[in-house]
C-alpha cells in the first residue's frame, strides 16, 4: 500500500486502481496492524445489502459555503496537484428499505405472503455507520443534488457535451473508515487517468454505475446488532448485543471524484439553482 497526506492533513493508506473488498484489503494491510481492520471472527452477523443510491451530497463548512455563495458553484479548492471535487453518495430512508426488499428477495426468492408479513424491518438498525448519517461529517453545511442532474451538468460544463468516463481511483484505508473512490472525467483526459480501469458492471464489485449501485462491505461501525436468519421460515431477524459483545469495526463509503480541468471551468453547477 501508498501512504501520503491528505490535504486536511489526515494520513491515509490507499491502493491505487482498486476497490478491494475487506478480505482483500486485510491481505494487503497486514504490516499496518490495523486494529479494527483485523477483527474476523467476532464480528458478529450483518446485512450485505445492495444500494441504489440516486443522490450525491456534498458537506462543507461556513467559509466553504461563503465560497460557494461567491461563485455561484463548486470548483475545487486548488490544494492538489490533481483538480478533484469531493462527493459523496446520500443514501435515504428510501434506499434503505428498497434494498432490504431486494435483500429478501434475493435471499427467500419463494418467501409466502405470510411470511412477508411477518417479516419485520431491520436493515436501519445496521445502517449506523457515518455513511448513513444524515448530519454533514466536514461541517455544518450540507448540499444534496440528484446524481443525474450532477452528472448532466458536469459532461455539459467539463465535457463540452460528451458522456464522462468513471473509473476505480483508488481504496483507502484510514484508521477505522475505508473510502472507495470512483474517479469521473472528461473523455478529453483519457491518456491521463488510462492506468485506472473504467467502472464497469462487475456483479460483484463494491460499486458499479447504473443508478449507482453499493454493495457496502461494513456498514455498522459499531455493532450493536446481530442479523439471524431462518431458512426454515424464509426470515430474517435482528437480535440486539449488549454490554461487551459489541465490537467495533472498520466502515466503510463510497466518494465520487470530480476532475476539474484547470483554466476550463470556473465553478460547477452553476447551471443549477443553489
Amino acid at each position: 500500500m501508498e501512504k501520503r497526506t491528505n490535504r486536511r492533513g489526515h494520513k491515509e493508506n490507499y491502493v491505487k486502481g482498486f476497490h478491494l473488498k475487506i478480505n482483500d484489503l486485510r491481505q494487503r494491510a497486514q504490516h499496518l496492524r490495523n486494529q479494527y481492520l483485523e477483527k474476523t471472527n467476532i464480528i458478529p452477523m450483518y446485512p450485505r445489502p445492495e444500494i441504489h443510491v440516486s443522490h450525491l451530497k456534498h458537506d462543507t463548512d461556513q467559509a466553504g459555503l461563503c465560497g460557494i455563495q461567491e461563485d455561484g458553484g463548486f470548483k475545487d479548492p486548488g490544494n492538489d496537484s490533481l483538480k478533484l471535487l469531493w462527493w459523496s453518495l446520500a443514501v435515504g430512508p428510501y434506499d434503505i428499505s428498497s434494498a432490504e426488499k431486494r435483500l429478501l428477495e434475493k435471499t427467500y426468492p419463494d418467501q409466502t405472503q405470510e411470511q412477508a408479513q411477518r417479516q419485520q424491518s431491520f436493515l436501519w438498525k445496521f445502517a449506523t455507520s457515518p455513511a448513513f448519517k444524515e448530519t454533514s461529517r466536514m461541517g455544518s453545511y450540507r448540499f444534496t443534488f440528484p446524481l443525474n442532474e450532477l452528472l448532466e451538468a458536469y459532461k455539459q460544463q467539463c465535457c463540452s457535451g460528451a458522456q464522462p468516463v468513471m473509473r476505480v481511483f483508488k481504496t483507502v484505508l484510514y484508521k477505522q473508515e475505508v473510502m472507495y473512490v470512483v474517479l469521473v472525467h472528461s473523455p478529453a483526459n483519457q491518456e491521463l487517468f488510462s492506468e485506472y480501469p473504467e467502472l464497469t458492471g462487475n456483479p460483484n464489485a463494491v460499486c458499479v454505475y447504473r443508478h449507482f449501485l453499493w454493495r457496502p462491505e461494513a456498514m455498522c461501525e459499531t455493532h450493536r446488532y446481530e442479523l439471524i436468519q431462518r431458512p426454515d421460515e424464509n426470515l430474517m431477524e435482528v437480535q440486539e448485543l449488549f454490554g461487551k459483545d459489541r465490537e467495533f469495526y472498520v466502515w466503510d463509503h463510497v466518494s465520487v471524484a470530480l476532475h476539474m480541468e484547470e483554466g476550463k471551468v470556473p465553478s460547477l453547477l452553476h447551471l443549477l439553482s443553489l
